[in-house]
């Protein structure tokens, strides 16, 4: 018998003709890189954190114009909405928990396709009412403190006349223009404290029915109590009572922060633009 260690690797039959291997693509490698690659950020942003920016006033004095922070996605379950455009892939709502009283959350809007952030303030069954100006929950007043003012440079994403209005309008220390509000301490009965501001000037915000809170749905408002279209307010001016299949995520941590003077084609300007103060400010 022949030593097997002794026979020659198999070689192709003499006049066979031999394939040279197929060459890689560097084309299609990198569709293939760039399908995964958008693949991982949708799975991150639909189901673990996904980034907001603040564009209007609604929750100072916790959030400026200008803002940027992270949502968590996981805290109340998912639906629909967490995903991009809201692609209707997941029926309803699955792993669904109600958030707390106070807690921050990103939402979609009742009507419009894009996302709001408030407060939230009722929970299904709770009544909702606001009398003086004072927040009354559950029948009972809570506790709203009077505290330092609260002032904020006119900046290009805060300018006077527009966003701060005139009778606001002062001069900081170093004789620069501020805007001024008056600013309280809320505390909620489950010990969450936040402070809101009040202009003291608008009536509809200021006085209201009694809102008693529908089974699924959450009552929002935002902390500028005065100049914040929320669940006080139906469609289109405010929010309605706020569905709980709508609720995208929780506003965990400010990551970046601007005053509107940077210019996006000078690199350099970013940082004297930044508000580093706010950077890491949790909720």
């Amino acid at each position: 018998m022949a030593d097997t260690q002794d026979m020659p690797a198999s070689e192709p039959a003499p006049g066979a003709t031999v394939k040279p291997p197929k060459p890689r693509s560097e084309t299609r490698d990198t569709i293939i890189f760039l399908v995964k690659l958008i693949l991982a950020v949708l799975i991150f942003r639909s189901f673990l954190f996904s980034p907001f920016n603040i564009p209007s006033q609604s929750m100072l004095p916790r959030l400026y114009i200008g803002d940027y922070l992270f949502v968590s996605k996981w805290n109340y379950g998912y639906s629909r909405h967490s995903l991009p455009l809201s692609l209707p892939l997941i029926p309803g709502r699955i792993f669904g928990r109600d958030p707390a009283r106070g807690d921050v959350v990103v939402f979609r809007a009742p009507q419009g396709d894009h996302d709001v952030i408030k407060r939230v303030i009722g929970l299904p069954g709770d009544t909702v009412q606001m009398r003086h100006g004072q927040l009354i929950l559950n029948g009972a007043a809570i506790p709203k403190e009077r505290v330092a003012d609260f002032t904020l440079p006119i900046t290009p994403n805060y300018p006077a006349g527009t966003e701060c209005p005139s009778d606001f309008l002062d001069n900081g220390a170093d004789g620069k223009q501020i805007c001024r509000y008056q600013q309280f301490r809320e505390t909620l009965p489950n010990g969450k404290s936040y402070m809101v501001l009040d202009r003291g000037e608008n009536v509809a915000a200021d006085e209201t029915q009694v809102y008693s809170v529908p089974t699924g749905t959450v009552f929002v408002m935002g902390d500028n109590r005065d100049d914040s279209g929320d669940s006080r307010f139906d469609p289109p001016a405010g929010m309605g009572y706020v569905p709980m299949d709508r609720i995208e995520g929780k506003a965990v941590v400010t990551f970046f922060s601007t005053d509107g003077t940077a210019n996006w084609f000078l690199p350099w300007t970013w940082f004297s633009a930044a508000r580093w103060s706010r950077i890491g400010e949790g909720f």
